[in-house]
């Protein structure tokens, strides 16, 4: 995977270092709970009847999991007859670039922009400036510390708390209720990983029988070679010791499978989120080697854009919607209980099969 296109990837995960305030752990934890990405409701009683036109902003957009999301708001939105996606700007990194995308959009008068939050709690006075005035400003993806009604209209987030606590039950069925285990983050500080570590933990708790050989969440940058490198230094340190490794990105686990690989060792029980294509093409083929580690998948985030945009249309059209505002990922993968995740040989390594598109529409995208 080049360098630019696991930038891209990172994107989704940033609201670390520059992003929301750690004090939404303890939102995160005492919310309702969360909707899972593939249960959620119709679409069809929040569309309203006037013109609803909806744009996207990404902060780094480009690789195919931003292209997959897109799609799916398309698909998303074609269930309601008055509204329309018109447009998609990808800032390439440049929060002044996000910023000025969403204030354009807001100028042209748009009635509904939708977010990446890729800057976390930095880009909140954009979000200010372009809630109200027909306009609302449904930032998503990740929980921020600003003010729904006055910072934006509402801020659906995938919870990263409650995927951490599912992490530690897996494991403790993986391992039989026993076993030493890490965690992998992003980078040293970063919020989203702290909140998957805080949401582990409290996992961990009801499992007295798993160790949790640091305390803190082993630090990787989310790019596969700091990955590798982190690994390589956990098998220095703790050697075939490690049963088991929780980690917030799929890039990251596969560059933790390779090290241990590259080492001759086993590699031990992996858990993580927003697979790849190459991953479990890796995984599927290591079950037909005989060679398979124990492996759960949570996946389905691409579809997250489709909660947002139905929390958005129930605020812009002022309809009460049930639906919770945390969404976690459904289990793709899980070889406690044989399920497979999908392996295509003609979709790109950065693929996310896992996607609620159709497959006749995944299969158009990739050709494109």
């Amino acid at each position: 995977m080049t360098g630019a296109k696991t930038n891209r990837l990172l994107g989704r995960l940033m609201t670390g270092v520059a992003g929301a305030v750690l004090c939404g752990t303890a939102v995160l934890a005492q919310d309702a709970a969360p909707a899972r990405v593939d249960q959620g409701v119709d679409i069809a009683p929040f569309c309203g009847t006037d013109p609803i036109r909806v744009a996207l902003v990404d902060g780094w957009g480009g690789d195919t999991w931003r292209k997959i999301t897109f799609a799916e708001l398309q698909d998303e939105a074609s269930a309601c007859e008055n509204v329309t996606v018109e447009d998609h700007s990808d800032a390439g990194g440049d929060q002044q670039s996000y910023n000025a995308a969403i204030n354009g959009y807001a100028t042209q008068g748009y009635e509904i922009i939708l977010a990446f939050t890729d800057f976390g709690d930095a880009a909140i006075p954009a979000y200010r400036m372009s809630n109200g005035n027909g306009t609302t400003m449904v930032p998503y993806f990740n929980q921020l510390s600003g003010r729904p009604g006055f910072d934006y209209a509402v801020n659906p987030y995938q919870d990263s708390f409650a995927i951490g606590a599912q992490y530690a039950d897996w494991l403790a069925t993986a391992l039989d209720g026993e076993g030493n285990v890490l965690m992998l983050g992003g980078p040293a500080g970063a919020t989203s990983s702290a909140v998957f570590l805080q949401g582990f933990k409290e996992g961990l708790s009801a499992h007295p029988g798993l160790t949790l050989l640091d305390d803190n969440f082993i630090a990787t940058n989310w790019n596969p070679a700091d990955a590798q490198k982190a690994a390589a230094g956990l098998i220095a340190k703790y050697g075939d010791t490690i049963d088991g490794i929780a980690s917030d990105f799929g890039v990251t686990t596969l560059a933790t499978v390779k090290a241990f690989e590259q080492a001759g060792m086993e590699v031990p029980a992996q858990a993580t989120i927003a697979t790849s294509n190459e991953l479990n093409c890796k995984y599927t083929e290591a079950v037909e080697a005989g060679t398979a580690w124990k492996y759960l998948a949570l996946d389905g985030s691409t579809a997250d854009i489709r909660f947002a945009l139905r929390q958005a249309l129930a605020a812009h059209n002022g309809i009460k919607i049930d639906e919770p505002l945390g969404v976690v990922p459904y289990v793709y993968a899980d070889s406690t209980t044989d399920t497979m995740p999908k392996c295509s040989d003609t979709a790109p390594p950065d693929a996310d099969l896992s996607s609620l598109l159709p497959e006749d529409k995944l299969q158009a995208l990739f050709a494109q």
